[in-house]
Formats: structure tokens, sequence, C-alpha cells
């Protein structure tokens, strides 16, 4: 993917009777890691008291054996976090512990972004709370914090919050005794429930309930709040829902061998590569995907077209955001450091090269290179997503608008500046097509700028008329 989009966050709770619960949330956070790599978090409870650990870096630097040992109880939550909103600082990792009335705590993890906190923060300053350096999550913990001191229940509190957020939002909140989730009413960003030896587990995507062998129940439905405690599970509709899924959910960030909204995230994709082969007939000897995310769209494409799928490039498992800046002489490297060409496979071949997205296009332009470095005799790019236009205010990391290649260049000036013979991307008649479910299900706003939320002071940002040659 042309320079990544940054991903969410992942958001994994336990819940149950006899439960070790940080110790099932421990690896449901292994299996949310591609969600974010910066922080990671858990908070759980024995029924009396709230414990915390939480540290910079990836799931497996941040815990050892002796955090978890500490993390009691039979009902935690946690998350791995990839800042949208604040400083990649600890101060800002979750949970975010806040304290009520009477002594005790309430611990919150936030998945999602709001574009607008203006109501939010005219709330907090009528209660005469000061935001300065709070992030949306942490206000949005202050303010239930707050109505909870007012002798309003966990659940009231999140009830009358939920008007204030004006944005994308699926949340887990805890006190001593409960785990409540939420949802935001156009389910934008993925949330499931399931089952697990008379206890629950929630969590972002269903692949995380697999690793701890939960059975899915359902997914939490937009508008929805769902309170676990020891009667069982109680679902509240706050507001009536209107299910807008994120579509690049299916392109890119959830992990293949989840299930969103009754697909498989995999096969989706290895639809994108037949719709992309369906679109463009190309004379080539290979197709090669970059790797991981898009194996599955060349895997499709492949047999679509009956041309040969190779992995041309290796990916280095061990390279994260996290890598340590290197030595000068080797900075422009740093894609090698990631990819690795198969000299091989690639030399004297034409190539179709798979793509899920492009951002930027600069790390595009170095893969690009590396191939040609590496002695491809043609390279036509093909992309399984439509282009990226417009920034997203929900959740992800993406650059303002006029730092989105497609936004601002037509497809021949793309194809000058990446180095390529020719460039495709997927129609986005081929992408619903794909997906195979009703396009009033689907955020589609990366590519069309149709915010479902809305974006409030945010919408400035934006210019609909761009004045590029691509048609989506």
């Amino acid at each position: 993917m042309g320079s990544k989009i940054g991903e969410k966050c992942g958001i994994f709770g336990s819940f149950g009777k006899g439960f070790e619960a940080a110790r099932l949330v421990h690896p449901g956070l292994w299996a949310l890691q591609h969600r974010g790599q910066e922080s990671s978090g858990i908070s759980s409870s024995d029924g009396k008291k709230i414990y915390l650990h939480k540290g910079m870096g990836l799931v497996s630097h941040v815990f050892g054996e002796e955090d978890l040992r500490k993390l009691k109880g039979h009902l935690a939550v946690g998350h791995n976090r990839y800042s949208t909103s604040g400083d990649s600082v600890i101060s800002h990792a979750q949970p975010i512990l806040e304290k009520v009335s009477g002594g005790k705590f309430i611990a919150l993890v936030h998945n999602g972004n709001l574009p607008s906190m203006k109501k939010l923060e005219e709330f907090l300053k009528s209660k005469v709370i000061s935001i300065k350096d709070l992030n949306d999550s942490e206000m949005i913990a202050k303010a239930i914090a707050v109505l909870m001191n007012e002798d309003l229940s966990l659940e009231e509190a999140i009830k009358k919050v939920y008007p204030l957020l004006t944005g994308v939002f699926c949340l887990l909140v805890m006190d001593e005794k409960k785990l409540i989730a939420v949802r935001d009413s156009f389910g934008i960003r993925p949330l499931c429930l399931g089952k697990l030896n008379g206890g629950f587990i929630v969590a972002s995507e269903t692949c995380a309930l697999d690793i701890v062998g939960a059975k899915f129940l359902r997914e939490v439905k937009p508008g929805e709040m769902v309170v676990i405690d020891d009667v069982g599970l109680q679902s509240i509709q706050i507001e009536k829902g209107k299910q807008k899924l994120d579509v690049f959910e299916y392109v890119y960030f959830a992990r293949p061998d989840s299930i969103i909204l009754g697909k498989s995230v995999d096969l989706v994709r290895q639809n994108l590569g037949k719709e992309l082969a369906k679109e463009n007939l190309i004379k080539a000897d290979i197709v090669i995907p970059i790797p991981d995310s898009a194996i599955p769209a060349a895997i499709g494409f492949s047999r679509q077209s009956n041309i040969p799928f190779e992995m041309g490039l290796i990916k280095n498992r061990y390279i994260h955001r996290t890598f340590i800046s290197p030595e000068q002489h080797t900075r422009h490297r740093i894609v090698q450091l990631k990819l690795n060409p198969m000299k091989h496979i690639i030399a004297g071949k034409r190539v179709i090269v798979i793509d899920d997205s492009i951002v930027r296009g600069t790390t595009s332009k170095q893969i690009m290179k590396m191939l040609k470095d590496a002695g491809a005799k043609e390279i036509h790019l093909l992309v399984s997503s439509p282009p990226i236009k417009f920034p997203d205010f929900y959740g992800i990391d993406t650059p303002d608008q006029n730092e989105l290649i497609a936004a601002v260049k037509n497809i021949k000036e793309i194809e000058k500046e990446l180095g390529v013979d020719s460039l495709h991307y997927l129609s986005y008649g081929g992408l619903i097509r794909a997906i195979g479910l009703p396009e009033s299900l689907l955020c589609t706003a990366l590519f069309n700028g149709n915010y479902p939320v809305d974006i409030g002071e945010r919408s400035k940002e934006i210019t609909y008329e761009k004045n590029s040659g691509i048609n989506i």
C-alpha cells in the first residue's frame, strides 16, 4: 500500500465467572496487533478493585508474566493504540482510568475518532473541567465520570454522554462489576460479541474471538449498548442504528481471517482481485502481490486471468513502526528493510503488481524502482480499490487531502510519478460487486467524500473539485 494509512485501534473485553480475564484479553490483543502498534494496555477487576498495566510498543513488549499476574479478576478490557487524536505518548495510552464517587474507578477503551469535539468540550466546560491536553477518548471518559459523580449509574451516564459524541466510536467501559460495549449509530468500525464457557467476549474482529476459543454470537448493533454483568447480557438500543461499515475494513484493515457483516474478509479480497482482472485484460508473465495485505487480491486476479501468481517480494515480518532510525547512508533503503525482491522471479518478466490501495504514493514509487532494478521488463500496477481522494476523519490516520496522490494527479501523472508502464484502479462498481453487500450498508468516504457521520468543522479541510482526471 503506497505510504501506508495508519490503522485504527483494537479493543477486546472479557467477562466471566472464574475467568482470569486479563489472560484472555492478552492473546486477544495479539490477534488485533495489526490495528495498532503504538501502545497497549489492559485493565482488570476482581469485583472490588480495578488494576491497570499499559506501555508503549507491541503487546509482546508491554506485557510479561509479572504484569499479567497483577491484573487480577474475572473482568477486563484491553486496547492496542494507533494514534489518531493526541500524540504518540504514554499519557495517551489506553485503557483510560477515571476516578468516580466512593473511591471507585472506571476504565475505558476507544476505537474510532470524533472529528468534532465541540459538544463534548462544551459539556465538560459547563462542568468546570479542564480539557487542556485531552484527546477525544479522554474527554469521553471524563464526561462519563462527571455524570457518575452526580449519582448516575454507569449505564445511565453512558446513555447521557452518547448524544455528545459526534463521530465514530466502539467503546468498552468497565467499572468494578460490569462491562459495557457501545457502538456509534453508523457502526463504521467493527465490533463483535462472543460466548466462552458461560462468559462473554467483546472484540474489534472475529479473528480475536477465534484465538481464545470463543463462539461468535453476533455483531454489536449500530447505536446499541450491551451491558454484561453477573446477571448476564442485556441489550439497550440507545439510538436508531443505520449500518455504514467502513469499506476499508474489507480492502485493507481487517485481518483476512475475520468475518464482518457475514462476509469473509479473505474472500472479499479475492473477489476484488477477480473484478480487477475482469476490468483489465493485460498481457503479462506473472502476478505478484505487495505483501501481506494484497495477497488475497493477487490470488483472485491470478485465478481469473490465468496469469501465474508468484511471491516476487518477500516481507520481513519483524519490522514494525517501532524500529529505530537507520544510519543515514541506508535511510533511503528503509523500504528494502521491509520488502526484498526475488530477482530470479522478476528479471526479464512483464510483471503485474497488485496493491490494495495507494495513499501518498511514496512507498509505491520506491517499490516500483526496486522491481525495475531487479530486472522487470514491464511493470503494470493494479490497485484492488478505487482511487483514495478524500481523507478519513473516523479513526484512520490519513494525510491531508492535498497529500493524497489521486486527489491531485491524474492517471498519466501518477504513472509517471511511480515509474510504471501502466496503472489501473478497480472501479467503484467493481468494489461494491466484490463485497457483495448493498452499497447503502457501507461507508465509502475515502473514495467519494460521502461522510455519513457529520465531520463538523473539519469539512473546511476538503474540496470536492480537485481537478484529477480519475473518475470512480
